[in-house]
């Protein structure tokens, strides 16, 4: 209860110095899977001030690292050639206007990443928070760097642009109680910082503004994966939950990427214990009986009366995909599967493929999500 009141607080005092988010920026935790207890703030660019919400405000610049660590709950502050001080929380606000910084986490493996932006910091139950104010299409820029990787068309770029733009708009809420809007893993995006791809920059920039919206201006789940294995999975084959924009198509732009193709072998006995843990209770004395083709993509692995969801499978067996088929073949049970990741909407070895045969970025998205429109932001509805 103490720790939610100075963190209401702590917030309260942020909205007066920070201007409100609205379209153009968002809150990002940073480090969000990790438990860091100390950091190094340093400027990368430009000046910022540090707001100790005490009424002292303190200059930052270049080649001045400001240490950050968790002492008693509260935040042990050093900067360099200055006295350090104790306190509750504070923000680094970025005063030119072209401001970034870098974090380096210090643990066991010390990591540093690069932002633009203002940041903020409190302790928390056994770690820091830290949470980076930033431009919008900075922060989308690095979730194509993160998502994607550099190296691709930039047709490519902008509509991985516009599916993280969606993403993030559509939950831009998701942490609302927690104060800020996505953090920086997979449970949001992945975001490790500034892009310093040029290509990548200019495809976020090129799309600013630009969501993928469903038939009534509501902002889709702009679902995406690795590789479908040439056909993707509709929505409630693998959720549950139908949408008329996430429907199966077949997709014959990433048969020869990388991850278009697997295969993975177990012993039989280790197969026929599985099975039988699952509940199959049929025949064990031929192997050939657990033969299951998978020619389309299905919902669930059959044989004989026994049936059980190809996503249990996947997840117990920690397959790549659901979309394989099972042969016995001498003392073993071999899965020859096809693509990578769940399969619905997007895929983005696919994407690739298609950008690269000279579609446009309207193209490969409405080949992959049905009836969907393009349109900026402010013409969505339900807006965060």
């Amino acid at each position: 209860m103490r720790f939610m009141l100075r963190l209401k607080i702590f917030f309260i005092l942020l909205l007066t110095v920070f201007c409100s988010v609205g379209f153009a920026q968002v809150k990002i935790r940073l480090f969000a899977n990790q438990s860091p207890e100390s950091s190094v703030f340093s400027v990368t660019e430009g000046t910022y001030e540090l707001n100790l919400f005490n009424g002292e405000i303190l200059s930052v610049i270049k080649n001045e690292p400001v240490i950050i660590t968790r002492y008693n709950g509260k935040l042990a502050v050093k900067k360099r050639n200055a006295k350090g001080f104790i306190c509750d929380s504070l923000a680094f606000t970025g005063k030119t206007g072209n401001d970034s910084f870098s974090l380096m986490m210090n643990g066991k493996s010390r990591i540093r990443q690069y932002y633009s932006g203002d940041l903020c910091c409190l302790p928390d139950l056994g770690t820091l928070v830290f949470i980076n104010i930033s431009d919008v299409e900075k922060y989308i820029a690095g979730v194509v760097m993160a998502e994607g990787g550099p190296g691709k068309n930039l047709e490519y770029f902008k509509t991985q642009a516009i599916i993280a733009r969606t993403y993030m708009y559509k939950y831009f809420d998701k942490h609302l109680a927690d104060r800020y809007n996505v953090c920086d893993n997979t449970h949001c995006q992945a975001f490790n910082g500034l892009s310093s791809d040029t290509l990548i920059n200019k495809a976020a920039l090129g799309t600013r503004g630009l969501v993928i919206l469903d038939k009534d201006s509501t902002l889709i789940i702009s679902a995406f994966h690795s590789n479908c294995g040439g056909e993707t999975s509709s929505s409630e084959d693998v959720w549950l939950l139908p949408q008329p924009y996430l429907k199966s198509v077949v997709d014959p732009y990433c048969h020869a990427s990388r991850n278009a193709i697997w295969r993975k072998s177990f012993p039989v006995n280790e197969w026929v214990s599985y099975i039988r843990k699952s509940g199959y209770n049929g025949k064990m004395d031929d192997p050939s009986v657990f033969n299951f083709v998978q020619k389309s993509r299905l919902v669930d692995y059959k044989t004989g009366s026994f049936s059980m969801p190809l996503r249990s499978l996947r997840s117990d067996l920690n397959l790549r995909s659901t979309f394989f088929s099972v042969y016995a073949i001498g003392d073993s049970i071999v899965l020859k599967g096809r693509g990578y990741g769940h399969g619905v909407g997007l895929c983005q070895e696919g994407a690739m493929e298609m950008a690269a045969k000279g579609f446009n970025y309207k193209q490969i998205i409405d080949f992959y999500y049905f009836g969907v429109l393009i349109s900026d932001i402010k013409n969505a509805v339900a807006l965060p």
